[in-house]
């Protein structure tokens, strides 16, 4: 007779138990995913769309630009896009899990981390209310928008985004984007 296999689940309070070894701990309704620090592909694809959006809606001061952000609802979903976009509404010295409107997750795709951005990840940022989703991929060279309705649409050449509350369309060319990657 087999013996049932048992995963542990995890909590926000469990991770700060978590070395800081470089790696991303993140959890998601209570289950474990890590994964290893990123390459240079990545960081500079998250880089160079942090400094677009920057210029576009942080410097403005319409809104905040943060690369690693953080999403968490308690007790046990804890979530690190790359880059996240919120209102500038909310004070900078608010903890994380304060700040309840999240405009953009963006998310650079890597090969530790492909399947579960773009499987779970994604679907569990719209359930924690973001309104938009980015899964930027330095391989393909292209970015995947994802809205809350199930549209997906993939984008090589020129990025659009209408920021939320604001009368502002921000576009950002894939080609800078991913310059000396091809």
């Amino acid at each position: 007779m087999g013996m049932a296999i048992s995963i542990p689940r995890y909590t926000i309070e469990d991770l700060d138990r978590f070395p800081d070894d470089g790696n991303r701990y993140e959890i998601l309704d209570g289950y474990l995913m890590v994964t290893p620090a990123p390459g240079i592909p990545h960081q500079s694809v998250a880089a160079r769309l942090q400094f677009e959006l920057t210029l576009a809606a942080g410097k403005t001061g319409e809104a905040h630009v943060i690369g690693v952000g953080t999403i968490e609802r308690a007790p046990a979903t804890h979530l690190e896009p790359d880059i996240l976009v919120f209102p500038a509404r909310f004070s900078p010295k608010l903890h994380w899990r304060q700040i309840d409107e999240h405009w953009l997750a963006v998310d650079v795709l890597s090969r530790g981390s492909r399947v579960y951005d773009r499987d779970f990840k994604a679907a569990a940022y719209f359930a924690l209310g973001v309104t938009e989703v980015w899964l930027a991929d330095p391989r393909n060279l292209n970015v995947e928008v994802c809205r809350p309705n199930g549209e997906r649409q993939v984008v090589t050449d020129t990025l659009r985004w209408a920021v939320p509350t604001l009368d502002r369309i921000v576009t950002i060319e894939l080609g800078e984007v991913f310059k000396g990657l091809e």
